[in-house]
């Protein structure tokens, strides 16, 4: 039987590449992606990969058509981007989703990715500084990718068992980004730091900062009320984005 050539789009990364080192497969900025197929949908159905919470991850593997390309290492943003591309390739740029128990439809080929001021970023390098305003220390920080956010899901449940009242997401996000502080780069010191000096304004100062420079999709969209009134949401990311109605 001949081979048969599946047909591919070409998809744009929210960081153009900016953000990965010289020679990387990412660095183009671009990635590929074949369209989806039953394979593919397979993968979509599997219950263990589902309950395993690694369903997204392996369907990107599978549709990425540069294999040297790891799932792992891309940004959080850059693995949004090619989420959203996934679907629409798959199953139309139309979502359906519910708000305040209203049914509405997003046009996912119109989102666009943030805009961010890549002048502040060094080419090639996912390693940043900002001094915090109140102690006046400063901190070396990396964008989380798609391996860290692994690492912090599992961290995360883990921690829940232990006590269910506190979710502790924004602290350990942190201890993953932040790689030294004032030159500390001992990790048992950096986490000692987050959880007893990291002051609340310098968190807020800090997060603000990485709005500016953290590359993603632009995940609002607006809608009109039943009463007429417009208002601009973020779409909601359900089971129901990659299983059309009548899959559950």
């Amino acid at each position: 039987m001949a081979n048969y050539e599946f047909p591919t789009e070409t998809v744009d990364l929210p960081s153009k590449g900016h953000f990965y080192f010289q020679g990387h497969p990412l660095s183009s900025g671009k990635v590929e992606l074949k369209y989806m197929t039953a394979k593919e949908e397979d993968i979509l159905t599997s219950q263990n990969l589902i309950q395993q919470g690694t369903v997204i991850d392996v369907l990107l593997e599978s549709l990425i058509v540069d294999k040297s390309i790891k799932v792992e290492d891309l940004l959080v943003g850059d693995k949004n981007a090619l989420m959203v591309a996934a679907r629409v390739l798959g199953y139309g740029a139309d979502y359906e989703f519910e708000y305040d128990g209203e049914k509405h439809t997003a046009d996912l080929s119109k989102l666009e990715p943030l805009d961010i001021d890549f002048s502040k970023c060094p080419k090639g390098s996912n390693e940043f500084e900002f001094e915090l305003p109140t102690v006046k220390k400063t901190i070396k920080f990396k964008l989380l990718t798609g391996k860290d956010e692994k690492i912090i899901d599992s961290e995360l449940q883990a921690l829940k068992k232990i006590n269910s009242n506190i979710s502790k997401t924004l602290t350990t996000r942190l201890k993953h980004m932040i790689i030294s502080v004032d030159g500390e780069t001992n990790k048992s010191e950096i986490v000692k730091f987050i959880d007893n000096q990291f002051l609340s304004r310098d968190s807020l100062a800090f997060r603000k900062y990485l709005e500016t420079i953290t590359p993603d999709m632009d995940m609002t969209t607006k809608i009109t009320s039943a009463d007429g009134k417009e208002t601009s949401v973020v779409i909601p990311i359900t089971l129901r984005f990659f299983w059309p109605a009548g899959w559950l």
